[in-house]
């Protein structure tokens, strides 16, 4: 869920990165992050951080509310919206699937009026 996310990470001894976290070993819980900054500014192009030394890990950007779109897409699309937010999208009369990036399945004229409900909520939510 926090792939591809802008994170900050706190190691045991206390020292501080911040990136993008591009990739996550399971059996170790090592993690890379991509253009990484240490507390000092150092940048890094790819850092890789064993998961002995991982203290903290947490999202630094505003997760993307799915169920808020979900709420709005309903309202244009009565009984016809699914969220799987466990799987990060939306379904819309079962044709239209939709993630945080937009619409991601689909085409024609639905997948284009769902495409601008969801370019309104991403303005709105940036205006915020």
């Amino acid at each position: 869920m926090l792939l591809d996310k802008t994170v900050m990470v706190i190691t045991v001894d206390g020292k501080k990165y911040s990136g993008t976290l591009s990739g996550i070993d399971p059996d170790t819980l090592s993690l890379s992050l991509s253009d990484a900054k240490d507390e000092q500014g150092t940048a890094t192009h790819k850092l890789i951080l064993n998961g002995k030394v991982l203290g903290q890990i947490f999202t630094i950007e505003k997760p993307f509310d799915l169920k808020a779109l979900s709420e709005r897409l309903e309202k244009v699309f009565p009984t016809m919206v699914k969220l799987y937010e466990d799987q990060g999208f939306i379904w819309v009369m079962e044709k239209i699937k939709v993630t945080e990036k937009g619409v991601v399945e689909g085409s024609g004229p639905i997948a284009e009026r769902v495409n601008r409900v969801y370019s309104l909520f991403v303005k709105e939510a940036a205006a915020k």
